[in-house]
């Protein structure tokens, strides 16, 4: 009887005979796994044209609902002005330096002021030698007309031209809404509440 015997095979050298590393046999076949992906090309004309267009649209769309969707939520969901858009209360200033202002150059006109309860135009006077005192608000209009007769404040005193011409007084102007007043903070800053105004006065 014959026994064969399987000697171990002496290395040659070369290291061809070794066992393959385990990282090479994973990159192996990865590499077998790769897809070739290919990007799909547009053979029309038409398509290359206007594919291009239509990405450029959609992203402006995109773009536009967002910025609508933070607008809505800024306002609170409402379609009219809120008083996160446009403030009740304005600041005006340091007391001392609007006091010094209107003593030389006459009373103050802000036009059309953004509110939250519409588009005001008024006139802010100072009386008297103290600064933090003596403050009045008007309407920029005569108090014998209605709020869309606008005045227009003639340069450097406290007189002012009505929508039919006549020049009239700072005091002739219209008295504000019972809840709209000038108040000092801290005896330094002028503010204008406007919140009790009503709309049906609105210049």
């Amino acid at each position: 009887m014959t026994l064969f015997v399987s000697l171990p095979r002496r290395p040659t050298g070369d290291g061809s005979d070794l066992p393959e590393p385990s990282s090479t046999r994973a990159s192996r076949r990865r590499r077998r796994q790769t897809v070739d992906v290919r990007v799909p090309e547009f053979r029309s004309p038409v398509a290359r044209a206007v594919m291009p267009v239509l990405g450029g649209v959609l992203v402006f769309a995109a773009i536009g609902g967002f910025t609508w969707a933070i607008a809505a939520y800024i306002s609170g969901g409402s379609t009219g002005t809120s008083d996160r858009l446009a403030p009740s209360v304005f600041t005006i200033g340091r007391v001392e330096t609007l006091a010094e202002s209107i003593a030389d150059d006459g009373p103050l006109l802000f036009p059309e002021l953004g509110t939250a309860i519409g588009s005001r135009s008024i006139v802010v006077d100072h009386e008297g030698d103290v600064a933090a005192d003596g403050w009045r608000v008007y309407w920029a209009y005569p108090a014998d007309r209605e709020p869309t007769c606008v005045v227009e404040q003639v340069v450097g005193t406290s007189d002012f031209v009505d929508c039919d011409g006549r020049t009239i007084d700072v005091t002739e102007l219209s008295p504000p809404d019972e809840g709209v007043f000038p108040a000092v903070e801290d005896r330094t800053t002028l503010i204008i509440d406007v919140r009790g105004a009503t709309r049906d006065t609105s210049p």
